[in-house]
């Protein structure tokens, strides 16, 4: 079991993962640019996997594994509405997509993959900061 953490090392977390969010988005940028697009598709899962993060932490939900992000993500966001099934399913392509390209051998992310799916995670990171702002106004109310 993990140390619970006080309000201002949580809030803190919460920045840091968001504006990390933001900064591997960057990153995948790069790595199209370059022609590395099975890494750009890794980098935009982990941008979203950060933003994620964050917002189960603003809400004191741990997890301990990717998948157990993906599911609290899951249970806690899009089955009650606060997130769309289009942003779960951007996270679960990702999910996938990240998962096969590091683990299984001839996975193949192209061009046009980026180009659908970066749009996409920014749109998702975009959601979840929203929802992390939205959880930091109530409990400042």
């Amino acid at each position: 079991m993990k140390q619970q953490l006080d309000k201002e090392t949580r809030a803190a977390l919460i920045d840091y993962r968001l504006q990390r969010a933001h900064s591997t988005l960057g990153e995948a940028d790069l790595l199209y640019g370059g022609g590395y697009y099975n890494a750009a598709v890794n980098r935009l899962y982990y941008a979203c996997y950060y933003a994620a993060v964050a917002l189960l932490l603003s809400r004191e939900i741990e997890t301990f594994t990717h998948n157990g992000v993906k599911t609290q993500l899951s249970m806690h966001f899009v089955r009650t509405g606060l997130l769309s099934i289009e942003h779960s399913t951007t996270f679960g392509l990702l999910f996938d997509k990240r998962h096969s390209s590091d683990y299984s051998d001839f996975a193949y992310c192209d061009a046009g993959l980026v180009e659908l799916l970066r749009p996409r995670a920014e749109a998702f990171i975009d959601a979840v900061e929203k929802l992390t702002k939205d959880t930091e106004d109530i409990g400042q109310a």
